[in-house]
């Protein structure tokens, strides 16, 4: 029977969401808060860049909120295969159990689909952490699309994600669905991109994503509070 996100408590929501702190000068205190807020509303993670990762492992141990981490990002496609898994397992050793990667859209727009595969399939088997792949659909023509797709199913990625953040795309229910009917049976859909609002979170989620990334989570949750008692 489909969820109907519409209706979850935020206690339920919540887990949905992967609390995401991303940036240039991110101070120990700021990701200590970030990591105490995951724990606090129960979120589905705590996505924080790749220096912060042990801190971030030490202050959720015992919590059950998972570690996720981000590389080859924000400019995606710049690492070296080789770097790329040496970063993935670094991650994981440091406490990482989720990894983002941006994947080689130069390299499949060249039609080199054996190397877009293998920088995927490299951090697979270097991590041995679930995987989440940046698309950056927008950047894809319409066969470049349903490539990068296959490709990153046969690569062991765990997660397709339609972008690495807003400035690719504002996350919309037409790329979600698009993931979503093409992800076989253990292969889930992550939405990205600009997401701050409950309606624009659950229409995600009903459009087939897993879970949604957002450095809105707290707003969003509490803005439903809002909203649900201004109903009454």
């Amino acid at each position: 029977m489909p969820v109907d996100y519409r209706s979850l408590p935020l206690a339920e929501l919540a887990p949905y969401i992967q609390h995401t702190k991303i940036g240039v000068g991110i101070t120990r205190d700021e990701i200590v808060a970030h990591a105490e807020e995951a724990a606090r509303y129960g979120f589905g993670a705590a996505m924080v860049p790749g220096s912060w990762v042990s801190t971030v492992a030490d202050v959720l141990a015992g919590t059950g909120v998972p570690v996720a981490s981000a590389l080859d990002f924000p400019s995606v496609g710049v690492m070296t295969a080789k770097g790329k898994m040496a970063e993935a397992a670094e991650l994981a050793r440091l406490g990482a159990t989720q990894i983002d990667i941006g994947v080689q859209i130069g390299w499949l727009k060249s039609g080199d689909y054996e190397g877009f595969r293998e920088d995927i399939a490299g951090v697979v088997r270097a991590s041995g952490v679930p995987i989440k792949v940046m698309l950056e659909l927008p950047l894809l023509t319409p066969p470049e699309r349903e490539a990068a797709v296959e490709l990153s199913i046969e690569a062991g990625a765990k997660y397709l994600k339609n972008a690495s953040s807003g400035q690719i795309e504002t996350a919309s229910p037409q790329s979600i669905r698009f993931l979503a009917d093409r992800a076989p049976e253990g292969v889930l859909v992550k939405a990205s991109g600009s997401i701050t609002s409950f309606e624009q979170t659950v229409a995600l989620l009903e459009a087939g994503a897993a879970c949604v990334g957002s450095s809105a989570g707290v707003d969003i949750l509490n803005r439903t509070i809002d909203a649900l008692t201004e109903s009454y």
